[in-house]
């Protein structure tokens, strides 16, 4: 068997349905060796997105060290959490130099939470500014936005810029709450967006939950969500990768009936498991 891949929106750029995330073993100092471990375990089964953060910790420089030679055969994220363009220009900077290459296939501008978030980054002097010009240098490839706290906030973003790549959560888990599912997909899916689902296992407090037989159910939760392109999820281990890996390959689309079941699963949880929503 091997991971399927799904076109990046209307890029027509294919990635494998699962991707290697920031998080994890990877958003830690001093682990070298487990990191890198990790990073060669993902390139060995065919993983080809890989994500990272300026905000998380090490992740850069294990990635730049980790994926080497690979880096021409992957497609590699990161993303800045600057609103102004010399902020951002500063970020895309330490990105390039952290992972050891001249340009990324795909730069987020990381978790807008709030209208003032967009009023930075579209306004004189803000990070959009500092986007155009490393697209027009050859140093940044796609654009994307991220956030997990309000679908109306990424919502109105979506209506400011022509992005090309949304990372959200999908997890049944949100159906407890104002999804972003359902609040934002469809305009996604309308302008074309690629779309990266993250939480998808709740920073793996579901493994929690009663009944828990493994992560194949909440993978396929979200891979079988309409628009969805790929997973972007961190590990602590290769062995959890495996796991990731072993479910994704397995994939089917989960009926109505099973996609219920989650969601009332998780029910009771929900305040625990939406942990990145305002409390």
């Amino acid at each position: 068997m091997a991971i399927p891949t799904r076109t990046l929106g209307s890029t027509e750029i294919p990635v494998t349905a699962l991707g290697l995330g920031g998080e994890g073993v990877l958003r830690t100092h001093g682990r070298d060796r487990e990191a890198h471990e990790l990073i060669r375990r993902a390139v060995d089964l065919g993983i080809t997105y890989f994500e990272s953060a300026r905000a998380y910790a090490g992740s850069e420089q294990y990635l730049g060290r980790g994926l080497g030679g690979d880096r021409q055969r992957v497609f590699l994220a990161t993303k800045t959490h600057h609103r102004t363009a010399r902020g951002a220009r500063a970020h895309l900077d330490e990105s390039l130099a952290l992972l050891q290459t001249t340009w990324l296939d795909l730069w987020y501008l990381h978790d807008l939470r709030s209208q003032r978030d967009l009023d930075q980054i579209t306004g004189p002097g803000g990070a959009l500014e500092t986007v155009e010009a490393a697209r027009r240098a050859g140093q940044v490839r796609l654009v994307g936005i991220s956030g997990h706290e309000s679908p109306q906030i990424l919502g109105k973003a979506l209506e400011l810029y022509p992005f090309q790549v949304i990372l959200l959560p999908v997890n049944p888990a949100e159906a407890c709450a104002d999804s972003f599912a359902a609040g934002v997909l469809p305009e996604a899916a309308r302008r074309g967006l690629g779309v990266v689902a993250m939480k998808t296992l709740c920073r793996g407090l579901v493994t929690r939950l009663p009944g828990f037989a493994g992560p194949g159910p909440f993978l396929h939760y979200a891979l079988s969500t309409p628009g969805v392109s790929t997973l972007s999820v961190g590990c602590d281990s290769s062995a959890q990768l495996e796991q990731n890996v072993a479910a994704v390959e397995a994939f089917a689309p989960l009926p109505a009936g099973p996609r219920e079941a989650l969601e009332q699963l998780t029910y009771p949880a929900a305040g625990e498991l939406l942990y990145y929503r305002p409390r």
